[in-house]
């Protein structure tokens, strides 16, 4: 089984956009430290999310993390990114699902392999598991952000596949 650890915002958006169902039907378990926990249940996050993830479901599995390294790398980030780059090393991860440029420069030095939303629901297109243009189509209706072109790219690509 393919270790999983998830940052903020792709539980966040898959969830908005009603396809958090694609994350145990491509990886079986994900992993969220208590910290990523706590921020999904922040008032600024969606209440469909809130509401979600207060029973989590029995594939995302919520782990604590004791203790912060101190860790010139992460410097800049948010308490959720340190605690699921520190989660990722701790189990040491296949993969990190992280949307947050600073956060996924960290992981890269470190040596963990990443994709964030985008990444996700190719994945799920490429498994037949959605219709990526309506999910990226949706995903266009949140206050997402990505680089201009993006989704436009990897749509190319999904439809050259």
């Amino acid at each position: 089984m393919r270790i999983v650890v998830a940052d903020t915002t792709p539980i966040r958006y898959l969830t908005e956009i009603d396809h958090l169902d694609v994350l145990p039907r491509l990886f079986k378990a994900v992993f969220i430290p208590n910290e990523v926990y706590e921020e999904l249940q922040q008032p600024a996050t969606p209440a469909l999310t809130r509401q979600l993830l207060k029973s989590a479901p029995a594939w995302l599995r919520i782990e604590p993390i004791m203790m912060f390294a101190e860790d010139p790398s992460f410097a800049g980030l948010d308490n959720g990114e340190k605690a699921a780059l520190m989660l990722g090393l701790h189990l040491n991860a296949d993969l990190i699902l992280m949307d947050e440029r600073k956060g996924v420069a960290a992981a890269l030095q470190k040596g963990l392999q990443t994709t964030g939303t985008l990444g996700v629901l190719t994945l799920a297109a490429d498994s037949n598991l959605l219709d990526l243009v309506d999910a990226f189509t949706q995903l266009r209706q949140t206050n997402f952000y990505c680089p201009q072109g993006l989704m436009s790219k990897l749509l190319d690509e999904h439809r050259r596949a």
